[in-house]
């Protein structure tokens, strides 16, 4: 397997901008934990990942991304997205969501449907048949054994990745513009394939 974090790596004393992935999610553990192994110390790439809090509503997440922009601003070549689940949300909290990436080309969105779960699944497989939440939380915990809310980042190569990437980006046939409306496709993959293009 290849070391991801060697992909990433450049020799000490070579000074450079790092790239910022502003980031803000619903969860507090799997996202975080997912997103962080793109962080450490001679990368070319900084994912600041917003934990959500009690109330984890799209609106909520896009709130905490919003007053992150504001304060630590973002430069040209940033991008700030937001990553939320389908589940229980409706396509009217959705779309706000959409309406707001409208507004600069830094900003943007990934979902995935049913959850973020449905991503880490795709690093293992292809996916087909997931009808539900729970199906894709027991498909799952046949690769992540006592899978909880959380990722081993270790568990991850650069492969896997970009396996999971060409499986969602199959998926998404006919691409949705904006968000997938089906069970079983995720837009997170635009997301990996621009912090994987940062070389």
């Amino acid at each position: 397997m290849t070391n991801l974090r060697r992909k990433f790596s450049r020799p000490t004393g070579e000074r450079r901008y790092k790239k910022l992935f502003l980031i803000s999610t619903e969860g507090q553990l799997t996202e975080p934990d997912y997103f962080s192994f793109f962080n450490h110390t001679n990368s070319v790439v900084k994912v600041n990942c917003l934990k959500s809090g009690s109330n984890s509503s799209p609106q909520k997440v896009l709130k905490r991304l919003t007053e992150s922009i504001q304060k630590e601003g973002l430069l040209s070549s940033d991008e700030a997205w937001v990553v939320i689940d389908k589940d229980m949300w409706t396509e009217v909290q959705i779309n706000n969501i959409v309406k707001w990436t409208k507004e600069s080309e830094n900003y943007h969105l990934a979902l995935s449907n049913p959850s973020f779960e449905y991503w880490l699944l795709l690093h293992f497989e292809d996916g087909n048949g997931v009808t539900s939440g729970r199906v894709c939380n027991e498909r799952l915990n046949h690769y992540l054994p006592n899978y909880d809310k959380g990722v081993d980042v270790r568990k991850l190569s650069i492969e896997m990745i970009q396996n999971a990437v060409r499986r969602a980006k199959a998926r998404n046939y006919p691409e949705s513009m904006d968000w997938p409306r089906s069970f079983g496709q995720t837009t997170v993959y635009r997301l990996l394939e621009n912090i994987l293009h940062v070389q």
